[in-house]
């Protein structure tokens, strides 16, 4: 079943109650998605390294990208359900969001039970190469990877999803819809288990309709497109149309789906907290997991 809902009103106060904690992303170890160099890379960036802060701006912003990794936040074993979230920062696929987008919500997804892994994917773009491809590679990878290794981790196989913002929720959508052939040579036994996600959730995704509202080209979306999730507000300024639209591609092809539109709160607010009612969304996102059954203990 699909449903759309609106929130047409501002609720001051009403607002998601996680406790964060202590930032466990520099204890963890980044495992390296690729064994030797990323497919496709022509090109030697600078170094790795995070962006000037900005005044008043606390976003760990990554750039140059070239060796993508996983970074791993089991849940806590008295919350574990088995399910875990693959998580891609936003940044427009020229930065990561990496704290705001990633390792918080990783943090978030622990107090419901869910193993968080935040996914540091090639940036900025490649010039040679289109938008997304080097990025989509190794979002392939890293579910399959994931899936591989569940047993390893803990983890069902039946219940790993994707969850990305902005950019990377253009990613995520693009990983929901190309996954019946890897879009890169196979590198080990990883890549004979499905890179199927099999759930979504997209907060204010970009890059998904054209100026005429058509859905891009890598969003072939059918009745394999897993279940999903979509959050996003009327003013912001990537377009509500991009959620509007792949909602209504989504329920024209009978893909379980919830749309929750809220009036302001624009773009790039991660899960933290503000006046604003889409502050709410994680909340619902959660319930939303527990009624397509991600949150049972199994």
């Amino acid at each position: 079943m699909s449903r759309i809902v609106v929130a047409a009103f501002t609720l001051a106060g009403l607002l998601v109650g996680f406790d964060a904690g202590a930032l466990r992303a520099a204890e963890l170890k980044e495992l390296a998605i690729w064994p030797d160099k990323a497919p496709g890379e022509t090109v030697e960036l600078p170094p790795e390294a995070p962006q000037p802060a900005r005044p008043g701006d606390n976003t760990i912003r990554i750039g140059n990208v070239s060796s993508p990794t996983l970074t791993v936040f089991p849940a806590p074993k008295d919350k574990a359900t088995g399910a875990a979230v693959i998580i891609c920062p936003g940044g427009g696929y020229n930065i990561l969001a990496f704290n705001k987008e990633g390792t918080e919500v990783a943090e978030w997804l622990n107090t419901i039970g869910v193993t968080g892994i935040v996914l540091k994917y090639r940036v900025p773009r490649r010039p040679d190469r289109e938008r997304h491809a080097p990025m989509l590679e190794d979002a392939q990878r890293a579910i399959g990877l994931v899936r591989h290794r569940a047993s390893e981790w803990g983890l069902d196989p039946a219940r790993i999803g994707i969850l990305g913002f902005s950019a990377g929720g253009h990613l995520a959508a693009t990983a929901s819809n190309n996954f019946g052939k890897r879009t890169y040579a196979k590198v080990d036994e990883a890549d004979d288990v499905s890179c199927r996600p099999d759930f979504a959730v997209l907060v204010y995704p970009a890059y998904l309709v054209d100026k005429e509202n058509k859905l891009a080209p890598e969003l072939p979306v059918s009745k394999e497109t897993p279940p999903t999730f979509i959050a996003m507000t009327e003013d912001d300024g990537v377009r509500v149309e991009c959620g509007l639209f792949y909602y209504l591609a989504l329920k024209e092809a009978k893909v379980p789906a919830e749309m929750h539109l809220y009036p302001t709160g624009g773009h790039g607010y991660g899960l933290r907290p503000s006046e604003h009612l889409v502050s709410t969304w994680p909340a619902r996102a959660g319930e939303w997991l527990k009624t397509i059954g991600v949150l049972e203990k199994k």
